[in-house]
């Protein structure tokens, strides 16, 4: 017998499994909106040329690889990859589209994503992103613009205790080089440094040491770390060199624009953050919950990204919410609203006889038409196993059509919470249940 368990790492949802996913998403859209992003979609499959080398060290070898096909298959090369995330698609498509788009691009994009990863609680091989980016200005108001769209999101959701976190990555080379790393380690310190949540820093420094940092550097820097984190005006006088004093005022700029915002709380200065992806070339920004290991998203700046397709360099910043950690936390939390909608339907249409099966579909349409989910059963079965299985389904209204109801134009319906049941006109059954579905909340 075959298996019938999906692949590790990936996931089958059920009826409840993509409501709930349909609320998360929709709360999500409709803040992105609310800020004038618009919706952008990209195929699953990139050229792997496209993808390569973007996402540093690591990120290149979680690609999912799609081997070459037909009469190249035996090759056993690869030329296409599944999309490993939805920033890369997005600068492809500026670069592809560019005369088209306006000169400032705000878009949101949801869809899903795979990367070649172990999984784990809230860590999935195929996920969903939930993105939010502006093009086409470098200014500090658009990182404080996407830091209050992901925080409004959240906010809707139900979350209370998220935070954050902002740290700039020329600030964070300048730090390493404060701590005496050098420069041609720094690329390599930053792997290390970015798993400082998962191993705690004296895993930091066991990993930079066998990455060939020093231990002397490696325990400096995460001193400075934790100065800095406490003390964030003490950053100027630790600094040596201009563009990391020009990083910090980015940062304070940011901070500055985010008063006004519902960021403004969730703010905190990170002087750790590295962000594992290697085409930040500014801000960065990762968002987290005290009981979830890992983030719940992050993004950042990353002003040469579509420069690596277009040829010249294009301003741009954006945030993902990860769907699926969002989920994880919000269904443990019980966060998920009581009024969530849970039935296949609002009303099931019983069957008496065979034969009476049209005018149950007639009715059903008139039901429909007044915007009420109906579910017809198919089967002539006994009243009482019918109405059994609507009640094993939720379903709060059973109409039936007897014979009784057929000759006099009428449908009777029957509301199983209350275990009450009254008879109205065709026509005026569906306002009926539209009340009383409106006085169950």
């Amino acid at each position: 017998m075959p298996r019938t368990e999906p692949a590790r790492g990936m996931r089958d949802f059920l009826p409840e499994d993509i409501r709930r996913r349909e609320y998360v998403i929709g709360v999500i859209r409709r803040v992105y909106e609310r800020y004038g992003f618009e919706p952008l979609e990209t195929p699953a499959v990139e050229n792997l040329e496209t993808l390569m080398g973007k996402y540093g060290e690591e990120g290149n070898q979680l690609i999912f690889k799609i081997l070459k096909r037909g009469e190249h298959e035996a090759s056993g090369q690869a030329d296409l990859a599944l999309r490993y995330d939805l920033t890369v698609p997005l600068a492809r498509v500026v670069a592809q589209y560019q005369s088209k788009l306006p000169r400032l691009f705000k878009r949101y994009q949801i869809q899903p994503v795979w990367r070649a990863d172990r999984p784990a609680r809230g860590r999935f091989r195929e996920f969903c992103q939930c993105d939010v980016d502006s093009l086409g200005s470098t200014s500090p108001v658009i990182e404080a613009e996407v830091c209050a769209a992901v925080s409004d999101a959240l906010t809707e959701l139900g979350f209370t205790d998220f935070i954050i976190r902002l740290n700039h990555r020329q600030l964070l080379t300048s730090i390493l080089n404060a701590a005496g790393i050098a420069e041609s380690l720094h690329g390599t310190a930053l792997v290390a440094v970015d798993k400082l949540d998962k191993i705690g820093p004296d895993g930091v420094k066991g990993e930079m040491r066998a990455r060939g940092v020093e231990s002397a550097a490696a325990a400096r820097l995460l001193e400075l770390f934790e100065l800095l984190t406490k003390q964030r005006d003490q950053t100027r006088n630790v600094l040596g060199d201009e563009a990391g004093l020009a990083a910090f005022e980015n940062v304070e700029a940011i901070f500055a624009h985010s008063q006004g915002t519902s960021a403004a709380t969730r703010l905190r200065f990170d002087p750790s953050l590295a962000r594992g992806l290697s085409y930040y070339t500014g801000a960065i920004m990762e968002i987290t919950v005290p009981d979830l290991a890992g983030s719940l998203g992050g993004g950042g700046r990353y002003d040469n990204l579509v420069g690596m397709f277009l040829g010249q360099s294009v301003a741009a910043c954006g945030f993902s919410l990860g769907l699926e950690r969002i989920l994880v936390v919000m269904g443990e939390r019980g966060m998920f609203p009581p009024n969530l909608t849970t039935t296949a339907a609002d009303v099931m249409m019983a069957v008496f006889d065979a034969a009476d099966a049209p005018h149950a579909l007639r009715v059903a349409r008139v039901l429909r038409q007044c915007g009420l989910r109906v579910l017809v059963y198919p089967d002539a079965d006994k009243i009482g196993k019918q109405i059994k299985y609507a009640d094993s389904l939720a379903i709060p209204f059973v109409a039936i059509l007897g014979g009784n109801e057929i000759a006099a134009g009428t449908v009777t319906v029957k509301n199983l919470s209350a275990q009450t049941q009254a008879t109205y006109d065709q026509a005026a059954a569906g306002g009926a249940i539209l009340e009383e579905l409106r006085q169950r909340g």
